[in-house]
């Protein structure tokens, strides 16, 4: 018996007027699967999750969700799945406790009929169930929609973007939240901007200009990279890069954190790129050879394409 894809995007288009948002769009959700939309903003990944949650409707194409089309069948598809947007847009001038009590009622069941799906999270917020939603920080307000998105009982977590602007702390705690949801076979689709994210997901899609680049394991994905990496270390100015540019061997680099990520064009030409360098007065004493992550794939297929 072959299993269903939980959700299937078929051949998706969608324009913007004169702007291709996203541009046959093909991925498979499986059940159970925490699954990771990757690509920086402008990539077409909040176009593919409105489609998804029936806020949008695709030019060409279909989207099914548990095997229901999500245009013949939106009432379903909307009363099964739990989003939450990026933007915080839940009631700022209602309380904790009122705006779950609120999305319950909508969706016709209770806070206590549902708790035990969101009492993990809602432990944290409970001292504060009384505090309007607008004076929570900021990860305080991304638990208080996730427990929103979540006391319907979803069979899918739809999440666009749930950490961007928040610290680094709360970042971490929100992903072991899914982790642990997932664990108790919760479907999740996630949008992220963040590469080191992907690392968390099962599956990733990583998207640009609205194409899907590649989809598979994040480890599957740096495995396919199968060219020399170098990391140059230290502070450089963007002369540096421009230089390396420009130099043989060299396919692309680009700044990563406090570094310069260097792809070869062939194996073996470390010491010779060392050499060119110190020959135009660069500091390479700290140049070695790295193993790459999934930006550093995410930039090759950037340039690849």
């Amino acid at each position: 018996m072959i299993n269903k894809p939980m959700i299937h995007f078929n051949n998706v288009y969608k324009n913007y007027e004169q702007v291709a948002a996203v541009q046959g769009i093909n991925i498979k959700v499986n059940s159970g699967e925490l699954f990771g939309l990757i690509g920086p903003d402008g990539a077409g990944k909040t176009t593919l999750i409105r489609i998804l949650t029936t806020l949008l409707l695709a030019d060409k194409g279909s989207v099914s969700f548990a095997e229901k089309d999500v245009v013949e069948d939106y009432k379903y598809v909307r009363n099964n799945v739990g989003y939450m947007p990026g933007t915080f847009s839940l009631y700022q001038d209602l309380t904790v406790e009122e705006n779950l009590n609120f999305f319950a009622s909508s969706f016709g069941t209770t806070i206590k009929a549902n708790y035990h799906l969101i009492e993990p999270i809602y432990v944290q917020l409970a001292p504060f169930k009384n505090r309007k939603a607008g004076a929570l920080s900021g990860g305080m307000k991304q638990k208080l929609a996730l427990c929103c998105a979540l006391i319907h009982k979803p069979q899918v977590l739809v999440l666009d973007e749930p950490t961007t602007g928040v610290d680094a702390v709360s970042r971490k705690e929100f992903w072991a939240m899914l982790k642990e949801l997932q664990a108790g076979g919760l479907t999740i689709f996630v949008s992220t901007p963040y590469m080191d994210e992907a690392e968390m997901c099962d599956r990733v899609a990583l998207i640009q200009e609205g194409a899907i680049m590649d989809t598979d394991t994040p480890a599957a994905i740096t495995a396919k990279f199968g060219q020399t990496l170098l990391a140059l270390q230290g502070k450089y100015k963007q002369s540096t890069i421009d230089l390396l540019r420009t130099m043989s061997h060299v396919k692309n680099a680009f700044p990563f954190g406090d570094s310069i990520h260097i792809t070869l064009t062939e194996s073996g030409a470390k010491n010779e790129l060392k050499k060119q360098l110190e020959a135009q007065g660069v500091d390479a004493s700290s140049l070695k050879e790295i193993d790459p992550i999934i930006e550093d794939c995410f930039m090759d297929l950037m340039t690849t394409v």
